[in-house]
């Protein structure tokens, strides 16, 4: 009895063995470990779980009550108002990720990170959302099957075959969403080199496709929501970020598609910021970040985070080149399909004939003083030196259309203002706006719209091989067989080739020679 006494008063106070638990983990990564971020687990009948990464930037939360597949979303804010889809204000660090299947009662791995968001960016494409944000908030995530996921993961496994195999991993297995991700591992050192942002959806205004680039802001993908990868040049891409953390001077291009870098799959098609780095001497420790942006108005490159994204690399004594204004144009509210979101997104409005900001009541934002006056306001509070510039022309007459179509008088002239019409709040010339802007912030300015202007009008001849103008023929250029502009019967008269792109470079090189506030700069540019 006394036995049998014993061992029930043992059994009774033992600790009860705890239950296994299905546990889901991993990390949420952008180019190092994302800190203090929302993660929020979404199962397949609508029920939520969230929590908040870690100081290694890991998470891990039981997913006992869920059901399989999830989508997984990780935010990370700045500022109570930011949001992950809308173009009109600042948006928040956003990143996605899914799940379909778990092991139960074990520990399961789904990282967060530029390429997973990519995948579900695709697959976003595929179930008809205009980007990845829209597919975790508004999307059933028990419409996800391994058969979605197949194609995007071939595509993220070629365009990264050789960066994989260089960084110790299996390129025909590699996944993103599972492959151990931890600082200092091989997908943490690809990793390390790619830009992460969302583009614009034309129509909607809203947060669109996955964008990703290299450290030099050479495009990988994001052209598109679907389709191949261009190739990661890993060492390249290692060299340049180790080039921008040592250079002695920065100089940081915030501008829309007349300066960008493009993919090599659009080439002849070039922004003049593409080829602007080898203008300066080797020797001269300058290094361009062309982070401009096809597309993108004052406003909303830095609402999206283009500008973002080069300013962490901001330094005193560096450099930050304004030009915009091609897009701030996009103001008619009455435009078919797009006019609402363009007037809410990128529009900005050019000062009135007496030099005065215009700007909705409440809105000092809408103005596109106001809008240039931000980057001036940042890059001097980071020691930095702004140089606003004017927009390149466009190859316009005075009609609006194509120059040089008509005759010797039919010459190209500023295309750069409004006029009162249906659809237009406010009217302007934004050439003048940039110039009262650099004239009562005592900034540098570089009036390129009047160079291209010259530089177009004198090429009457021969302006498309300049500006881009394709032989659909050429094999090199398959592209634009698809295209309906940037062709020899429709030239595109807003973009350049290379060899306009290297022109406007130069003029942009010979301006800053000429600018006293920029003779240091100019010392550094090649004879």
């Amino acid at each position: 009895m006394q036995y049998s006494l014993g061992l029930s008063v043992l059994l009774c106070c033992l600790p009860a063995v705890a239950s296994a638990q299905t546990i889901l983990e991993g990390a949420v990564f952008t180019d190092a470990p994302l800190v203090g971020a929302s993660v929020t687990v979404t199962d397949s009948t609508g029920k939520q779980l969230t929590t908040t990464t870690r100081s290694n930037g890991r998470y891990s939360l039981s997913i006992d009550t869920l059901t399989p597949p999830f989508t997984l979303s990780a935010i990370k804010r700045t500022q109570a108002n930011q949001s992950c889809i809308r173009s009109d204000v600042p948006r928040a660090r956003c990143l996605a990720s899914l799940l379909i299947s778990v092991q139960q009662d074990r520990r399961n791995t789904a990282n967060i990170s530029p390429f997973t968001d990519r995948l579900v960016s695709e697959v976003a494409g595929k179930l008809g959302y205009v980007g990845p944000q829209q597919w975790v908030e508004r999307g059933n995530s028990s419409k996800l099957n391994a058969g979605l996921l197949a194609e995007p993961l071939a595509n993220f496994r070629h365009g990264m075959a050789e960066a994989l195999r260089q960084s110790g991993l299996d390129a025909k297995t590699a996944d993103p969403l599972q492959t151990p991700l931890r600082t200092g591992n091989g997908m943490a050192r690809i990793l390390s080199v790619i830009n992460h942002n969302r583009n614009y959806d034309n129509n909607s205004g809203e947060a669109g496709a996955t964008v990703l680039t290299d450290s030099a802001f050479r495009p990988i993908v994001g052209l598109q929501n679907n389709g191949p990868w261009e190739p990661l040049e890993l060492p390249g891409a290692l060299r340049a970020r180790q080039a921008i953390k040592h250079a002695k001077t920065r100089i940081l291009l915030v501008s829309d598609s007349t300066a960008a870098t493009y993919e090599a799959a659009r080439l002849p098609r070039m922004g003049w910021g593409q080829v602007f780095q080898p203008l300066f001497r080797a020797d001269s420790g300058v290094v361009v970040l062309n982070g401009a942006r096809s597309g993108r108005s004052s406003r909303d490159f830095y609402n999206e985070g283009w500008y973002q994204q080069m300013a962490r690399h901001l330094r005193p004594g560096d450099y930050v080149f304004i030009a915009h204004g091609h897009n701030d144009q996009n103001c008619d509210s009455e435009k078919a399909v797009r006019g609402a979101a363009d007037v809410q997104n990128l529009c900005t409005w050019p000062n009135d004939a007496s030099g005065n900001p215009q700007f909705p009541p409440g809105q000092p934002l809408l103005s596109f003083q106001h809008s240039l006056e931000r980057y001036i306001t940042l890059a001097r509070a980071a020691g930095a030196t702004p140089v606003l510039l004017t927009p390149t022309t466009r190859v316009k007459n005075r009609a609006g259309t194509t120059a040089f179509q008509q005759g010797p008088e039919d010459v190209v002239v500023s295309s750069h203002y409004t006029v009162k019409k249906p659809g237009y709040r406010f009217v302007g010339n934004y050439i003048d706006t940039i110039k009262q802007t650099a004239e009562r912030n005592r900034v540098p300015l570089i009036d390129l719209e009047r160079e291209t202007i010259n530089f177009a009008n004198a090429h009457p001849d021969d302006w498309m091989d300049y500006w881009l103008a394709v032989d659909v023929n050429d094999p090199r250029y398959r592209w634009y067989k698809t295209q309906t502009s940037g062709t020899r019967a429709n030239p595109d008269t807003t973009h350049f080739q290379q060899k306009g792109a290297e022109a406007v470079a130069s003029m942009v090189a010979e301006q800053i020679r000429l600018t006293p506030a920029l003779t240091t700069l100019a010392g550094k540019l090649k004879h």
